[in-house]
């Protein structure tokens, strides 16, 4: 089997990506970079992909230089067999060192990677978790993954849909939290009012807000009264001195890594950063080839890892085949914003049993792509 085609697909979706102005469900992703890798036995892989898809385009696309480290990254990969996947990381991550390593280029190859763990599972009939070669359950508790709301109220009546939805966790993350310090310690304490003790609360404090290690020390204490499972990604991605320094000092679970990528960046996140839970975003970390080598590094140095996946159904399912070979896992990260591209990509929809996500038995990821929604959205 050789691969003939990478394709980039740019989705557009309804509305702009912004926070809730009440209690109502955020729209989430505007844009949705939706990777297709197609072989010459008619098997084909699919893969989404948080990044900006119009620049994964780009880097996909661009010309070969004949050089072998400016390459557009399609052209390192037509003609090889997509079951050689560690073979094909390396030569994509080696024929794209001059203009990639992490971000954009770190994320088109994250895609591609899934992409040909899909075809691998659907070539040999079985799920991308038997290819990875553990399989110790066969469903994930989820928690659901949302934005903060602007006021107390707010925050008691969005849990409470959440309850009635039946999650035992939420997860509320960026939106107003970090403007105000009074205001953030109000917001959670309203959270946890509404769940109760028996519900778990996550916080993601955001990156985006610029904190000390001091100010993230600060806000962290300031929460811990309302016991959240986690708090996560309130240092710049960088900033792995400034990690290990709260997650010395706090009594928290520390939380990070929806921004890093490669093992080599996990292995600082972990040895340096001193984080409890590692959170590998697959279409961001490298793949699946990447994300298993970091829940095994994970394992030695004894850290949690619970995948980063808030997009569609598609990175969802591939979360779960992740959160399958981990002996230990947390959580199956649930994006519940409501903009038509979260839920409808698949053809056949994640639905939530009892707070706990099914792994997909099917071939490769196991879940479908729909046609029509791809039509009806797509921009490039």
């Amino acid at each position: 089997m050789k691969i003939t085609d990478v394709e980039v697909i740019v989705l557009e979706s309804t509305a702009a990506y912004a926070a809730p102005a009440g209690s109502e469900e955020a729209h989430g992703i505007r844009h949705l970079c939706l990777i297709k890798v197609s072989t010459d036995e008619g098997i084909t892989g699919y893969s989404d992909v948080e990044t900006q898809p119009h620049v994964a385009s780009a880097a996909v696309n661009a010309p070969p230089s004949g050089s072998g480290a400016f390459e557009g990254l399609k052209h390192l990969v037509i003609g090889e067999d997509p079951f050689e996947t560690e073979r094909l990381w390396d030569r994509m991550y080696r024929g794209s060192i001059y203009f990639g390593r992490r971000g954009v280029a770190i994320q088109a190859m994250s895609g591609i990677d899934i992409a040909c763990w899909d075809i691998k599972g659907k070539a040999l009939g079985l799920p991308a978790y038997k290819l990875l070669g553990a399989g110790y359950r066969d469903r994930v508790r989820a928690y659901a993954s949302t934005l903060f709301r602007p006021t107390p109220d707010d925050m008691r009546r969005a849990v409470a849909g959440y309850l009635k939805r039946g999650f035992t966790a939420i997860k509320f993350g960026w939106g107003v939290f970090g403007q105000d310090p009074r205001r953030d310690v109000e917001l959670v304490r309203a959270a946890r009012a509404e769940a109760g003790d028996e519900v778990d609360v996550l916080v993601d404090a955001g990156w985006n807000v610029r904190r000390t290690p001091f100010e993230a020390v600060q806000m962290i204490r300031s929460l811990e009264e309302f016991r959240p499972f986690w708090v996560e990604d309130f240092m710049h991605p960088e900033d792995y001195a400034g990690y290990g320094y709260v997650s010395e000092r706090v009594d928290t679970r520390v939380a990070a890594g929806e921004q890093e990528a490669t093992i080599w960046g996990f292995e600082r996140l972990i040895d340096e950063g001193g984080v409890h839970v590692a959170q590998p975003d697959m279409s961001r970390c490298g793949g699946l080839t990447v994300a298993k080598r970091i829940a095994d590094f994970a394992e030695l140095r004894n850290v949690s890892v619970c995948p980063h996946a808030w997009l569609s159904d598609l990175l969802s399912a591939t979360s779960l085949h992740l959160n399958a070979y981990l002996k230990e896992s947390l959580f199956l990260e649930f994006n519940v914003a409501s903009g038509p591209l979260v839920r409808e990509l698949c053809a056949t929809p994640l639905e939530m049993r009892d707070g706990y996500l099914p792994v997909p038995q099917g071939p490769g990821l196991g879940v479908e792509v729909n046609e029509k929604t791809i039509a009806k959205y797509r921009v490039a």
